[in-house]
């Protein structure tokens, strides 16, 4: 674990550290919307707005905990790398296995959650749907954070080489990603077949996850130019129905 104090804060001070601070918080944001998807999704599942609030909060407050302190553990965190068996000649990592974990969760999750949306399971069951506790969803949000937090972690460190630079962009992009996440968790519960598209993206996050810890390689800069070519697409959409119910109003 590496020590607070020896954290060189000069680094701040010169137009480097700012250009590096500025670029990796960005990063971490975008590295973050999948996140905050998730986040969404599994809070949505809760009964009050206030608990939906709530848990929301606390999963991103968890998801940067887990990051600043993987940051500290650097050296432990670059020792998943190290193979500990191997499978038909692929050597299988710590990293590995939390990768095909994490993504193996998320096509469950996302699958099932896909299969009860399209089904209207939910409004079915209606009263005698079984309430969900808080700190079950709580627990699914550290799961998840942990997979993310890694592969965000790993990503940072192949980006910068200053320590302060890297915890700074992590709290800064969290606390953005705060502020973002009411709006973004509304606008993906409100709509119907955006939360569909927005649990489809998890699908094909996990399998790009099950695709690296099996020891292959997916460039995630093709994974986000199909989510917002998508979400364009999906805003069309959204905007052509609502022109539509505006023309039937007006012809009625």
């Amino acid at each position: 674990m590496i020590d607070p104090a020896q954290l060189d804060f000069s680094v701040l001070f010169t137009a480097h550290g700012l250009i590096a601070l500025l670029w990796l918080t960005v990063m971490e944001i975008v590295l973050g919307i999948d996140n905050i998807i998730i986040i969404s999704i599994l809070s949505g599942e809760l009964s009050t707005k206030e608990e939906q609030r709530r848990a929301r909060r606390l999963g991103l407050a968890l998801a940067m905990i887990t990051r600043v302190l993987l940051l500290l553990s650097l050296s432990w965190v670059m020792s998943l790398k190290e193979p500990l068996f191997a499978v038909m000649d692929h050597s299988v990592s710590g990293r590995d296995l939390v990768l095909i974990l994490g993504g193996l969760f998320l096509i469950y999750k996302a699958t099932v959650e896909i299969h009860a949306k399209v089904e209207h399971k939910r409004e079915k069951e209606g009263g005698k749907r079984k309430k969900v506790g808080m700190a079950g969803i709580i627990a699914q949000i550290v799961l998840i954070d942990i997979v993310f937090s890694l592969d965000s972690v790993i990503t940072a460190v192949g980006m910068s080489n200053e320590i302060l630079i890297m915890v700074l962009a992590v709290i800064a992009a969290v606390f953005i990603m705060l502020v973002a996440s009411d709006a973004i968790s509304a606008f993906v519960n409100k709509y119907g077949t955006v939360k569909v598209l927005a649990l489809a993206f998890l699908v094909m996050i996990g399998v790009a996850l099950l695709i690296e810890g099996t020891g292959g390689h997916i460039n995630k800069a093709f994974i986000y130019v199909a989510m917002a070519f998508s979400i364009l697409v999906e805003g069309l959409n959204l905007r052509m129905r609502r022109n539509e119910e505006r023309l039937n109003d007006q012809g009625n």
